[in-house]
């Protein structure tokens, strides 16, 4: 991607200029050294990312820096197709996105689910023309009477299809964001049966059409034994043994984001994958950007670096309450 002309930009001072300039650098070496290279033949390098809040303000998350959103499509970049949750109504920071991808990107973005457990949600899919290419098919999946969670109820968002196809690989790719709740009593059983729903319609249409199923994204899975993951992969799903041991939050916590595969047979395999800080080949993983951009060192420069308003934001929780310094570092990470 050519930055020159963004970097330039009115939104840019000197100080922020070089700041990008250097995180840009470093987080392009990270990458290359975790992320196999991109190839215009036999590879798909595939990834999901829940861009919490893209780029919305109503939890106080937003609206992002302008830095955040090169950093953004630097590891975008590195990728060939990108499945994002956590869009909201608003399209024009994904556009904006898109832009700076440069012009062999393309974006397919669903409706918002409206409602209280829809959150004014989109998702999307980012892809590179160079490699994918979309087949004109896209959808959101609407559950039949016998197959809807517990009586009358659809997903609190609703999952996003979409058919690709990259070389001679013909896929249909569904995006999900799972609901959360709590995790016990009946909000964790419906975040179970929202799995299993999922699941099960997607793992028919795989038995009865010859296009391989891909489903991905924020599925709110507890751990690997747990059963939200095993509500996927009981119904008709594979999640490679790589993904599934691998937790991805920044604190290593959390497994709430998968990807899950029903193919058909020899036409999707992982490849060799490459020598990471472990001396191990990998081939399926997380990328941890904090390494390389808005490090815990940095806090005190972009808390400088904002307007009087949101100081005081960053100041104060949503009751108006003066936040610790432990309560102000945790709302910068």
């Amino acid at each position: 991607m050519a930055y020159y002309h963004y970097l330039k930009s009115r939104s840019f001072d000197s100080t922020s200029r070089a700041r990008a300039a250097g995180r840009l650098l470093s987080l392009r070496k990270a990458l290359g050294e975790q992320i196999p290279p991109k190839q215009s033949r036999d590879t798909l390098l595939l990834a999901t990312w829940n861009l919490r809040e893209f780029d919305g303000a109503s939890k106080g998350y937003g609206p992002r820096l302008p830095e955040s959103f090169h950093y953004i499509a630097e590891v975008i970049s590195a990728f060939d197709l990108v499945a994002i949750q956590e869009i909201k109504r608003d399209l024009r920071p994904l556009q904006r996105l898109v832009r700076i991808l440069g012009p062999t990107w393309d974006y397919v973005a669903s409706d918002i689910t409206e409602g209280v457990s829809g959150n004014t949600e989109r998702m999307a899919f980012l892809f590179d023309r160079g490699k994918v290419q979309f087949r004109n098919v896209v959808g959101e999946i609407v559950l039949t009477k016998s197959e809807q969670i517990e009586t009358d109820r659809q997903f609190a968002r609703t999952p996003f299809f979409v058919a690709f196809q990259a070389g001679w690989f013909r896929f249909n790719l569904a995006t999900v964001h799972i609901y959360y709740g709590s995790d016990s009593g009946a909000e964790l059983q419906r975040r179970i049966e929202e799995i299993q729903a999922i699941a099960k319609a997607l793992s028919k249409r795989a038995d009865k059409e010859p296009d391989n199923y891909i489903v991905l994204g924020d599925f709110n899975i507890k751990h690997p034994e747990h059963e939200t993951r095993k509500a996927l992969t009981d119904n008709g799903f594979f999640i490679p043994e790589p993904l599934l041991s691998i937790p991805t939050n920044r604190f290593g916590t959390h497994y709430y984001d998968q990807i899950a595969f029903k193919t058909k047979k020899d036409e999707l395999m992982l490849g060799d994958g490459i020598v990471q800080e472990d001396g191990e080949k990998h081939n399926a993983g997380t990328f941890d950007f904090f390494r390389n951009v808005f490090k815990p060192s940095d806090e005190n420069t972009y808390f400088e670096a904002l307007s009087d308003e949101r100081k005081a934001h960053w100041n104060l929780d949503s009751d108006d309450e003066p936040r610790s310094a432990a309560d102000r570092t945790k709302y910068y990470e």
